[in-house]
C-alpha cells in the first residue's frame, strides 16, 4: 500500500480514528507522517517500566509518608524513594523492607503477593524442604514478635529437625 499523501513510498504508519461512531483510516509513509506532525519516532516515546511501576505505586499509597519513601532496607540501604525512581530493588531483603508499599503493587500486577512459580518435577525434596524451612522461619519471626515463645520454641525445633535430616536420594529412571 502506498502513502496516501505522497503516493510514492510504501505506507508504514497507519492511523485509525473513530469520531461520532465513524471510523476513518489513513496510511502514510514515515516521512510524510513526521512532516504532517502525525508521527514521531518511537525512541522519543520510549516506554520505561520503572516509570510505570512508580506511577502505580504512587496511585496506591495513601499517606504522604508512603509517597515520600523514608523506608529503607537495612541490608543494602536502598530507600523506597530510590526504588520508585528506578523500579529496581537492591537485594532480596528489600521485598521485606518495602512490604507495605509493594504488596498492593504486586497484587495488582500479578494477582497475588506469593510466588507461584513452577518447580522441577524431580527436585529430590530439597527445594520443597527449603521452602518449608523458609515458611517456618517466617512463622517463627511472627511468633517472636507476638511474644508467643512456647509456640516459637516448637517451630524452632521443627526447623532444626528439618535442617538435620539428610537429603533424599535421587530417583533413578
Amino acid at each position: 500500500m502506498l502513502c496516501q499523501i505522497c503516493g510514492k513510498t510504501a505506507a508504514s504508519v497507519h492511523f485509525t480514528e473513530i469520531h461520532d461512531n465513524q471510523m476513518s483510516e489513513i496510511h502514510v509513509c514515515e516521512r510524510c507522517a513526521e512532516e504532517k506532525g502525525l508521527h514521531t519516532p518511537a525512541r522519543k516515546h520510549k516506554f520505561d517500566i520503572a516509570d510505570l511501576l512508580a506511577g502505580m505505586v504512587d496511585s496506591m499509597t495513601t499517606t504522604d509518608d508512603d509517597r515520600v519513601g523514608h523506608v529503607q532496607c537495612e541490608r543494602c540501604g536502598l530507600l523506597y524513594s530510590q526504588f520508585r525512581e528506578t523500579g529496581r530493588v537492591g537485594c532480596a531483603e528489600c521485598y521485606s523492607a518495602f512490604k507495605f508499599q509493594l504488596r498492593p503493587l504486586l497484587r495488582r500486577i500479578h494477582g497475588s503477593v506469593e510466588c507461584k512459580a513452577k518447580r522441577p518435577a524431580r527436585d529430590n525434596g530439597d527445594v520443597s524442604r527449603s521452602r518449608q524451612i523458609q515458611r517456618l522461619h517466617d512463622e517463627l519471626q511472627r511468633l517472636v514478635e507476638r511474644e508467643e515463645f512456647e509456640r516459637a520454641a516448637s517451630v524452632r525445633d521443627e526447623i532444626r529437625r528439618l535442617q538435620s535430616e539428610p537429603p533424599e536420594p535421587a530417583e533413578k529412571e
